[in-house]
């Protein structure tokens, strides 16, 4: 591996795509130390040390929102426009119709998702900002009276931020090297390893720091199982006539079926579903009477610290991950394009039966899948009171080691048309 990064930046191409996102990482991190007016950085603190909610979402913001930055929501509202934009294609048919027209209609898609994060930006920072008053962190904050100036110049802040982080994500995309949002999130959980190990190495028991570099172990090689594991389905192509009378022989293949299609969608989603209603519940729990009852039974049921929390965790993520897989294997209409060029599946009849049997074998697998990240997004939880470095470590391991594979394999690419060895043998 190392000789091929150092074949990498022999190439005076590639040495230009690997610094350019690195100079837009170094962008970034500066980004994320701007810190926005009026935040007591001591009550701050002491909240992240409370409340692991608002570890969860810092997890997304790369850090960027515990010193409450202008980039404090990171990318998060970008990848929650994509995910409503991925789910609302295959069920309104205007969106459909537009996916279908191949470059231009993806890039009208991607459009509306760069709108509909503009006012999620908007909506979540000002949520963040409510939660942060109602704490004693964040003065000068709300709607009423001398505040409404401040409020709209914190709210506008890190809306721009977060749109800057994108763009600067889509720039990593385009002149770099991997995907460009994925990278961010990378970064922003890279960036606070340091911190994490160092709460573990002052620690008076020993036992401690090695197990969790005993969980990261298991949890990083199950992470690369998983995700490289797939079903190969055979698919044989007859001879046939093409364009310009030539006659193209007959070949065999296979369709690679992931068991684990979704990625670290499904966790996503399940953790902004999980997170909404103890947030929510946050801004009355200081409230009296029956709100404040039923925001402190909320928050006391849905805290990372309730034993129904992690179930209802597992259970969305499970949920999440078919849903996703079967949404995305929807839009690639295998079945479809196998009889279109006169590709079968030995033994299974073209056409209907063709998209049953894969939807079976997908279904099968994905089962593997789906409970592998149940179990990532609950292990944290569980061993929780032994560290809060471990907290966040699964998810995050899960993310960074996805981003890793798929920059490598990019990376891999490059190198192989160009005749060098590459990272995978």
């Amino acid at each position: 591996m190392l000789q091929s990064v150092l074949a990498a930046f022999k190439l005076s191409d590639l040495r230009h795509k690997l610094i350019f996102t690195f100079v837009m990482l170094v962008i970034f991190r500066f980004i994320a130390h701007v810190p926005v007016p009026g935040v007591d950085f001591v009550a701050l603190e002491r909240l992240f040390q409370s409340n692991q909610l608002i570890g969860m979402l810092d997890l997304f913001s790369g850090g960027a929102l515990t010193t409450f930055s202008v980039a404090a929501m990171g990318v998060y509202p970008y990848i929650t426009s994509t995910i409503i934009m991925q789910l609302l294609t295959p069920i309104i048919p205007a969106l459909e119709e537009i996916a279908k027209e191949g470059e231009a209609g993806r890039n009208r898609v991607s459009q509306y998702t760069h709108w509909l994060t503009v006012p999620l930006a908007a909506l979540q920072a000002y949520g963040t900002g409510v939660l942060l008053q109602s704490q004693g962190i964040l003065s000068n904050f709300g709607l009423s009276g001398g505040s409404l100036l401040p409020t709209l110049a914190i709210v506008i802040s890190m809306t721009a931020g977060t749109i800057l982080l994108v763009w600067l994500g889509e720039l990593i995309t385009e002149n770099g090297i991997g995907n460009g949002v994925s990278i961010i999130i990378f970064a922003g959980i890279v960036a606070r390893l340091p911190s994490m190990v160092g709460q573990l190495l002052v620690t008076t028991n020993l036992l401690v720091p090695l197990m969790f570099v005993a969980i990261g172990v298991l949890i990083v090689a199950a992470i690369v199982v998983v995700q490289e594991a797939q079903r190969r389905i055979p698919v044989h192509y007859s001879r046939q006539m093409v364009r310009g009378g030539r006659v193209r022989q007959s070949t065999t293949t296979h369709i690679p079926l992931k068991v684990n299609s979704a990625g670290m969608i499904p966790l996503i989603f399940a953790m902004s579903i999980m997170l909404f209603p103890g947030t929510i519940a946050s801004y009355f729990q200081s409230s009296g009477g029956t709100i404040g009852a039923v925001a402190q039974f909320v928050i006391r049921y849905f805290g990372t610290s309730s034993p129904l929390y992690w179930l209802l965790y597992f259970l969305l993520v499970v949920f999440f991950t078919f849903f996703y897989t079967m949404v995305i294997y929807q839009q690639q209409n295998i079945s479809e394009n196998l009889q279109k060029y006169g590709g079968f599946i030995p033994g299974i009849r073209p056409g209907r039966p063709t998209g049953e049997y894969l939807n079976g074998v997908l279904f099968r697998i994905t089962w593997l899948g789906a409970l592998f990240l149940g179990v990532v997004a609950v292990v944290p939880f569980l061993v929780q009171g032994v560290s809060t470095a471990l907290v966040l470590s699964s998810t995050g391991l899960l993310i960074v080691v996805g981003v890793v594979l798929d920059t490598m394999k990019q990376l891999e690419a490059q190198l192989l048309m160009r005749n060098y060895e590459g990272f995978i043998k």
